[in-house]
Order: structure tokens, then sequence, then C-alpha cells
């Protein structure tokens, strides 16, 4: 198997986390491999339209192609990867699904691969599957998964703000999740952070970008996909901190459910019926 088990590890970039990590005790940082990955707005800055892909077919297109008409939601993903970006196309998919307007006449989905070994093949599989699952009419007009060159995908990775980094000890790659709204004209315009959006949201968005407007920045809370090692079957300690945060929340969640209904029902024995007095 050319991947190892793979997690998708919730990071709030926010002031409030930002000082509680800077209270976590030595040796429980962020792993050296998410040092440099994330994704920075942009917004208002230019793709570079000149950039050269292969469509799902093999066939050299230019990025500027599939802009100019309308406006453009742009994925950046690897199409063999294990959890994180399969996560964020579905979420485009369900948001998709939800609009009234329709991929293919009133905006596009952009898919781009940062993997420069991926292959035409795999972006056709892809295709397919998404356009099968969005049923509309003329989805294969609205859908595009491309492949590229190292150059050219640094290109547009660079000018998107997204950041991601390969572990040379396997060749996993370790990158967070997000989605951009660009203009017709390729200037970026709205990112959607996670692996769900707001299909309201969305749909504001594209309207805004169809009229050339650049939206404000949003909150970011990433999802990063990173491994652990199952040789030693352990996460690292950042993630194993995570992970029982995320428990302790579960439980308290628990025992306010427990108490709200602990109280609803004294609540009802101590209720005395009154009789009616004629």
């Amino acid at each position: 198997m050319k991947y190892r088990s793979t997690i998708a590890v919730i990071l709030a970039a926010s002031a409030a986390y930002a000082e509680g990590l800077a209270r976590v005790p030595a040796g429980t940082e962020p792993p050296p491999q998410l040092k440099d990955v994330g994704v920075d707005q942009k917004l208002n800055a230019q793709l570079p339209l000149e950039a050269e892909f292969l469509d799902e077919e093999g066939k050299s297109i230019r990025l500027g192609q599939l802009f100019g008409r309308r406006p453009v939601v742009l994925a950046l993903v690897y199409y063999e990867c294990p959890m994180l970006c399969t996560m964020v196309l579905n979420g485009t998919l369900r948001a998709a699904r939800a609009l009234q307007l329709n991929a293919g006449t009133d905006y596009d989905v952009v898919a781009i691969s940062f993997d420069a070994e991926e292959t035409p093949a795999l972006a056709l599989r892809k295709k397919e599957e998404y356009i099968e699952r969005y049923n509309r009419p003329g989805a294969e007009r609205g859908w595009h998964f491309l492949t590229g060159s190292p150059a050219s995908i640094k290109a547009v990775t660079e000018a998107a703000g997204y950041r991601f980094s390969r572990d040379p000890s396997n060749g996993q790659w370790a990158h967070a999740s997000a989605i951009m709204v660009a203009t017709p004209e390729g200037r970026l315009a709205r990112y959607f952070y996670g692996v769900e959006y707001s299909a309201r949201d969305l749909r504001f968005s594209l309207v805004e970008a169809s009229q050339g407007k650049i939206g404000t920045p949003v909150d970011q809370v990433l999802l990063y996909c990173f491994h652990y090692d199952p040789a030693t079957g352990k996460y690292s300690l950042v993630i194993m901190n995570i992970l029982r945060a995320a428990g302790a929340l579960t439980v308290a969640a628990l025992l306010l459910f427990w108490f709200v209904q602990s109280r609803r029902g004294r609540s009802k024995q101590n209720h005395v019926e009154l009789p009616i007095i004629s």
C-alpha cells in the first residue's frame, strides 16, 4: 500500500487557539511536517491563467480557458488522498447539489491535483464519479479535474496561498482543507475552510464573484491531513491532546444532556394538578 493510516486533525487557527498552543508543554507542538502547511487568504490575488495543465482526456489546457465566462469554485486536492481531499470534494458536491445555480451554466468547479505524479486517468475517474453523483444536465461542462507539472502546480498554489509538504520518509502529503471562489477573471474572492460548506454562503459568494466583487477574510478552522506511525500505534502528542480534548467535549455534552433531562423529569414529578373548583 502506498498510504499509511491517515487522520484528519482539527486545529483552530484563531487567537484563542494560538494562546492555548503557546501554553502546551514542550514536546507537544505540531509535528515538523505541519510547520509550513496551511491556507493563507490572498483575496483579490490573480490566479496564473497562463499556467498549463492536462484535462481528464490528457489534452493540454490553459487554466484561463476555464475562466472568463462565470465564477469558479477552486479545489486544490490530490486524487489518491485516502481521506481529507475526498471529504473536500464531497463537501463541495453537497453544497453544489443544494444550490439552484447549476455547475456548467452559472459557475464551474475546478479541481487541481497538487501531486505532479498523478495522471489524467485518475482525474477522469474522479470526474466521472462526481458528475454522476451531481446528476444534473450539462454537469460534464461544469466539473473539471486537472493534473499538471510541478511548475504549474506551484504557480497556482502560491497564488492561492495553499501551502503543503511531502514527508520524504513515506511519501505522504501533509496538507490542509479549503476551497476558494474566484471571479470570472481569476481573482480570488472568498475562502471556505474545512470540509462542509454552507450552500447559502457559497451561493452568495458566487453571485458576488460573478459581479467581480471580492469578499472579506473569514475565520480559519483548518483540517490537516496527517498520518500516524502504525509501527508504534501512536499519534503525535499534539494530536493526542486534540483527541483528548474532543473526548472531553463529548463527555461534557453528554453530562449536560443528562442534567437537562434530569431537571425536566423532576419538574414533571413536582408538578401538582390543582383541583378545579366550580
